[in-house]
This record gives C-alpha cells, sequence and structure tokens, in this order.
C-alpha cells in the first residue's frame, strides 16, 4: 500500500478516536445529569405533597370537627 493510504488510515483513525472519547464524554456527562434531574423530579414531589390545596385539607378538617359541632347544636 502506498504511504499515502496509510497516513489517511492513521489520521481517520485519530479522528474517530477523538470523536468516541468526546461522545463518551458526553454520555458521563448525561448520566450524572439523569442522577441530579432525578433527585429535583423527587424534590418537586414532596414539596407539591407538603404544599397540597386547602380544600383537600378542608373536607378532613370538617369531618374531623362533626363531633364538636354537633356537641354544639346539642346545647
Amino acid at each position: 500500500m502506498p504511504l499515502v493510504a496509510w497516513v489517511t488510515i492513521v489520521i481517520s483513525t485519530l479522528i474517530i478516536a477523538a470523536a468516541a472519547l468526546g461522545l463518551s464524554r458526553v454520555i458521563l456527562h448525561l448520566m450524572a445529569v439523569r442522577q441530579t434531574l432525578g433527585s429535583v423530579i423527587l424534590g418537586v414531589t414532596v414539596v407539591a405533597h407538603q404544599t397540597r390545596t386547602v380544600p383537600e385539607t378542608i373536607a378532613s378538617v370538617n369531618r374531623d370537627l362533626k363531633p364538636v359541632r354537633d356537641f354544639c347544636e346539642g346545647v
């Protein structure tokens, strides 16, 4: 094989190796972002649960206070 063919193969191999290294680094960064995003989503879910709206809470409060209301009406 002529020298030019060997030089082309070596340069192509270096370019492909550099691209593979870059893509592997991108994959590692995306995996780290995925883990962090999972933690953020879990935190947002906890905050949403702890700050749910008042109408959901009012029904349980009214149900718990029914004996008090019944006692007050009887007096």
